[in-house]
């Protein structure tokens, strides 16, 4: 491991015990920030409900920690919205923000989008499908951001079950080895390339929280390249130590079957081939097989290849600031 990558992991990887809630409160209350909470959700009704309820309750309710919680819907189906709205949330759909640019599907897409719908000078990004949920999750990540002007992104690392600990062990799996496409796409990409992020546990982690001045001076990939891409960007805007990380125990939530973990391997590939060269993709797309009544059967799926623009060069942004 680099020198540097080691040095960083000393000073700059923190538990969530390392920083009481009162401190960061008086921290809040000297810095005059505000912190906006963002869920991106597709179909989450079952969990996000709780997240929403948990993160009021303990968080604007018992103490004045964030300022607004806002689930911005990605097209669900479901009763997410609904849901979300009747735990405390503002619910805003993606396809009314910013309409004049047609709002395509991807994680990325929401939250680039959700920076114009949110005020609050820290943004802090929770997954919508988190069980068992624990307002730690916000407190660990807006932590340091608080307490620490020279930290701009904080990202939380965290042990993933792969199912239940109890279905591991009986399976002979270690608890803990979720995060396929992290150990099989994105660590070797970032050791490779990028070696001073080769000290992040979660590099694709989805809690994760920033600096308004830094989130809309950085390019969005609209899908699940979101999380590397931003990583890799923020690292050349701001610089290795501008970044953190924050151990918040287990994170407990559903997993994608193997087709969609190649879907999602694929994007975020095309995310860092974009970064290193710029060049040209000659086939910007992933087959997969299914077994079909006359045996394996091709579907072909485009990988994601737009990216939003930093919002701080969107003029309904501008316009946003000015007023």
């Amino acid at each position: 491991m680099l020198e540097e990558v080691e040095r960083w992991l000393a000073t700059r990887s923190w538990s969530v015990t390392d920083r009481p809630l009162h401190g960061i409160l008086a921290a809040k209350r000297a810095s005059g920030q505000s912190v906006s909470v963002v869920l991106p959700a597709l179909n989450e009704e079952e969990t996000v409900g709780d997240i929403v309820a948990i993160i009021r309750h303990d968080l604007m309710q018992q103490v004045p920690l964030v300022d607004e919680v806002v689930v911005v819907d990605s097209g669900s189906t479901d009763r997410t919205s609904q849901v979300a709205a009747a735990a405390g949330a503002r619910v805003v759909h993606r396809d009314t923000i910013l309409p004049r640019i047609p709002a395509v599907p991807g994680k990325g897409e929401v939250l680039w989008r959700s920076l114009l719908v949110t005020t609050g000078d820290i943004v802090c990004f929770i997954d919508a499908d988190l069980r068992e949920f624990s307002s730690d999750f916000v407190t660990g990540i807006v932590g340091p951001l608080l307490t620490d002007p020279d930290i701009d992104l904080v990202k939380a690392m965290y042990d993933r079950p792969l199912g239940t600990e109890s279905t591991a062990l009986a399976s002979g799996r270690t608890a803990g080895q979720g995060g396929r496409v992290t150990e099989l796409m994105a660590r070797p990409l970032l050791n490779m390339h990028w070696p001073q992020l080769a000290g992040f546990v979660q590099p694709l982690g989805g809690e994760y929280a920033a600096r308004r001045s830094l989130l809309e001076r950085l390019p969005f990939p609209v899908g699940y390249g979101v999380e590397l891409g931003m990583l890799v960007d923020a690292l050349h805007l701001v610089g290795l130590d501008a970044l953190a990380q924050v151990d918040v125990g287990v994170r407990k939530h559903r997993h994608q079957d193997g087709q969609a973990l190649g879907r999602m391997a694929a994007a975020i590939y095309r995310t860092a081939q974009l970064r290193l060269a710029r060049g040209h993709l000659v086939r910007p797309s992933l087959t997969q097989f299914e077994r079909g009544a006359n045996g394996f059967e091709p579907r072909t799926y485009s990988v994601d290849t737009e990216e939003r623009p930093p919002m701080a060069e969107i003029a309904e942004y501008a316009a946003r600031k000015v007023a």
